[in-house]
């Protein structure tokens, strides 16, 4: 097997290993669930990732150490990792490559040709380690994961691909996902995989920037790609299916070439070879996109945070609206460590956590909120499983025993993403005279942090009634018909003189049936006017008792704005948020 040929099955392997991870990184334990998978390995083998966490955070998830991986190979071999391991530049190698087949030879030099452009890269590269080293109060946020191409395919398969094979039916467990923000995330990805038809892995060599920072890691290379002393003529016909357009024909730019290995193949002479020696046409080891950009852009990532946060975002004009998942950090924290892989999104059950959108700020975008109207139920209070899954720890892993505020955790009750909060003038039994009673019966937590007060209030009739007769169990009706079975429910009742209410339990257009006989002396004469009440359960939240699972929020009948809603407040993760009591 030649070297090309193992390239072109090591991508097809790593490709096809990182689509089977996005499937499985759904709760189960059969084998197509996550059972043990580790659906974080690309992610973990990020050193983009790594390193920018390392300068937002000043620590390092033990998880991402697996990066030490892919920074040793690139020691070693160069950009080995794009071309061999990166699922997706497998994806632009291949749509660029569909783009030039069949292209006269020409055209294909042209395409492959350098462009200066490519070393927007670097610059972007500097723009996301300012922003993540260089933030207000020395912690930084890692919008790296914007552009990060493992962050942007993870993100992309788990919220639009497969959202969108489910609706197909393809690929189904239950009710297919939503996601919010797909469109976007859609566009992006497919923005990314399309430019390819323009320049091939038009991605990996102008807007990549961990591509940029392998070139720069693989800067000495033990084995990099060269040309011999003798052998070429000159030819060019190596760069006729470069990926990286590295220009191995002259002075090779090492930090571009991401070893696709095409000009091994496709030089005739053996001019072309792997070595430990430098290229006898010599090598250009470092980019130039100029120091005054790199500076500029570095520039602009730490004013990008710093400006973002002047309004306050992560202060005191915190949005409420943002309810983080459970075991979110503090939002600071929070932006400091998220990567937006959609890995907490892909995982859970109940398809409750969704991305944010830009309504929230461009520093929370497409990180995860938890949207309560979507999804078969709000988040499950017995469910750890969003923090298990992040690679980067931005959701902590809890235990449940911490999620319910058990044993060794009872003094500091269950853990709170936020707050419930009755909107009266929504709420059916508060504003529209209707019995209601979804929030209460559905709050999951015990004792019950949604409570009811009775009252009773009457019942506004198409037209008067007026007694014909009464006796015992039984009113007859001599004016007035009632909606048959409307008032039948239980929650209705005829009001007596002294107080008293008897419960209907069945009625007609002009006849009424009580639950119990009416006394004597409250019996109501012949054309007396009746009226009907009814019993309204208005409910009310315990915040003390309320951990903002958004259960109540998602089974309120009132579509569209519910007429209970949870916000972040008193959300345990952060002190300054919680209510005064």
């Amino acid at each position: 097997m030649s070297l090309r040929s193992a390239r072109r099955a090591s991508q097809i392997f790593f490709t096809v290993l990182f689509f089977w991870f996005c499937v499985v990184a759904t709760l189960g334990e059969r084998f197509t669930e996550l059972s043990g998978w580790p659906v974080n390995l690309f992610l973990e083998l990020d050193p983009l990732a790594a390193i920018a966490t390392l300068l937002s955070t000043h620590t390092l998830y033990r998880g991402l150490l697996w990066a030490l991986l892919t920074v040793c190979a690139t020691i070693l071999l160069g950009r080995v990792f794009c071309g061999f391991v990166c699922p997706f530049g497998a994806m632009h190698q291949f749509v660029g490559r569909l783009s030039l087949r069949g292209r006269p030879t020409a055209l294909r030099l042209e395409k492959n040709r350098f462009h200066p452009a490519q070393n927007l890269k670097y610059v972007l590269l500097a723009f996301f380690l300012a922003a993540a080293a260089l933030g207000p109060g020395g912690g930084g946020s890692l919008l790296v994961g914007l552009l990060d191409p493992l962050c942007l395919a993870q993100r992309s398969v788990n919220l639009a691909l497969l959202p969108f094979l489910e609706r197909l039916g393809i690929a189904v467990r239950g009710e297919p996902r939503l996601a919010r923000e797909a469109l976007a995330i859609a566009a992006v990805f497919l923005a990314a995989i399309l430019l390819n038809l323009h320049r091939p892995r038009f991605f990996c060599r102008f807007l990549c920037p961990l591509g940029a920072l392998l070139g720069l890691l693989g800067r000495f290379a033990l084995l990099r790609i060269g040309r011999t002393p003798e052998a070429c003529t000159g030819c060019t016909l190596c760069e006729r299916s470069c990926e990286g357009a590295c220009e191995p024909t002259g002075r090779i730019r090492t930090a571009e070439c991401v070893l696709c290995l095409n000009c091994l193949a496709d030089c005739r002479h053996g001019a072309i070879a792997l070595s430990t020696r430098a290229s006898a046409a010599g090598e250009i080891p470092l980019p130039d996109p100029g120091r005054r950009a790199v500076l500029a852009a570095a520039v602009a990532g730490a004013a990008t945070v710093a400006l973002g946060r002047v309004g306050g975002a992560t202060g005191a004009t915190w949005s409420p609206s943002l309810v983080r998942p459970p075991g979110a950090l503090a939002e600071e924290e929070f932006l400091s460590r998220c990567i937006r892989c959609g890995q907490c999104m892909r995982v859970c059950p109940t398809n409750v956590i969704h991305p944010a959108g830009l309504e929230e700020g461009l520093e929370a975008l497409w990180t995860p909120k938890l949207d309560f109207r979507a999804g078969t139920s709000g988040c499950q209070h017995t469910c750890i499983a969003c923090g298990r899954l992040c690679p980067t720890a931005a959701i902590r892993p809890l235990r449940l025993e911490e999620r319910l505020g058990t044993a060794e955790f009872a003094s500091r009750g269950p853990l709170r993403i936020g707050c419930a909060f009755v909107d009266r003038g929504r709420c059916l039994p508060w504003a529209m005279d209707r019995p209601c009673i979804v929030c209460q019966e559905n709050c999951p937590v015990s004792p019950k942090a949604i409570f009811t007060r009775p009252v009773y209030t009457e019942v506004r009739l198409a037209e008067p009634l007026i007694v014909r007769e009464a006796a015992g169990e039984r009113i007859g009706l001599a004016a007035g018909r009632l909606p048959p079975g409307r008032f039948a429910t239980g929650d209705y009742y005829v009001p007596l003189p002294s107080g008293r209410r008897l419960r209907i339990r069945a009625h007609g257009e002009q006849a009424i049936e009580l639950a119990a006989a009416i006394p004597e002396a409250e019996l109501p004469f012949s054309g007396s006017a009746l009226s009907i009440a009814i019993r309204l359960q208005q409910p009310y939240v315990d915040p003390e008792r309320c951990i903002g699972c958004g259960v109540c929020e998602h089974e309120c009948p009132v579509l569209g704005k519910r007429a209970i809603r949870v916000t972040a407040e008193n959300e345990s993760r952060h002190p300054r948020h919680r209510m005064i009591l």
